[in-house]
């Protein structure tokens, strides 16, 4: 393992009155994967799993995958609402997830319309809904809210326009099932790199105050996966050319590595480990979604420009 130092930002209150440390905090996602404690076997098979059932939703029945988007992002919204909540910020749970839901079925019937759509009337929602709580604390939940609204159906929306490009250039398979696999298969290469490359190689922290375990050759070794991930499906795929799939690549793994960053960012505020325990040596549904969020707008934006 390497030695790589926690930071020692210093303690700072919680909403509760607690003093918490946010090293303290164990980091649930870093360069050298699975936190202490959990059981690697189980993690590996879990995402085996998870990854057979949605290659299985893509190329078997495709509405399914749409079902199993939505669910995702209800039960994100719900983990991260709820965490939200413990923290001290009053969000709706329950009308964030509803509103994720619509959001994901919209894009995947409505294009980038009906993206738009959905984001615009859950705006909407959160306002109306937060007329009937008062004053206290209107200038932190509302905005806390909408982060949520965001950072979770907003972007997962980027997903659904993928999985219903209709693009048929693909060899092989649809070429709108291939998009979604070639962008999950370039973030899980860049996930695998980062954990290889700082398990042997880190030593030089890259975010010590939001998340101690992530290093400067860890995401080396991200970008050199992923670049070589993406150019090889890219390429098998739909026949880019190695360096635009290198470019790919790269975008995908810095992506991921912000996106990453971001949610760690969040459960170091709230002062929790994950957000939730649903996925045995995972954490919860917005643990694995992270990186995933992030990348699907990078990606869209990189399939319209190499497919047109």
């Amino acid at each position: 393992m390497s030695a790589i130092p926690d930071g020692a930002p210093g303690r700072r209150p919680r909403p509760d009155g607690r003093e918490t440390d946010p090293d303290d905090t164990p980091e649930p996602d870093g360069d050298r994967g699975p936190k202490a404690g959990r059981n690697l076997p189980v993690a590996i098979g879990a995402g085996l799993g998870m990854a057979a059932v949605v290659l299985a939703s893509l190329l078997i029945q495709p509405v399914a995958f749409l079902g199993l988007a939505a669910v995702a992002v209800a039960v994100a919204c719900w983990e991260t609402g709820t965490a939200m909540r413990k923290g001290g910020k009053n969000v709706p749970v329950i009308p964030l997830a509803a509103a994720g839901v619509l959001i994901v079925v919209l894009a995947w019937f409505g294009g980038a319309t009906g993206l738009l759509l959905g984001t615009a009337v859950g705006v909407a929602a959160l306002f109306v809904w937060r007329l009937s709580e008062g004053a206290t604390g209107y200038r932190t939940d509302v905005p806390a809210a909408a982060l949520l609204l965001v950072q979770v159906p907003f972007l997962a929306g980027f997903v659904m326009l993928l999985a219903t490009s209709g693009n048929d250039s693909a060899r092989f398979i649809d070429g709108a099932a291939a998009q979604v696999i070639i962008m999950l298969f370039t973030v899980v290469c860049s996930d695998t790199g980062g954990y290889i490359a700082g398990v042997l190689f880190g030593r030089h922290q890259m975010t010590p105050t939001i998340s101690p375990k992530k290093s400067w050759e860890g995401l080396a070794g991200s970008v050199v996966l992923a670049s070589l991930g993406g150019a090889a499906t890219l390429w098998a795929f739909f026949g880019v050319s190695i360096p635009l799939g290198v470019a790919f690549g790269v975008c995908v793994a810095l992506a991921a590595t912000l996106g990453d960053l971001s949610v760690s960012l969040l459960k170091r505020d709230l002062g929790i480990k994950d957000m939730s325990n649903l996925i045995p040596g995972h954490g919860g549904v917005m643990d694995r979604l992270d990186s995933i969020l992030m990348v699907a707008p990078v990606a869209y934006v990189w399939f319209r420009y190499l497919l047109g």
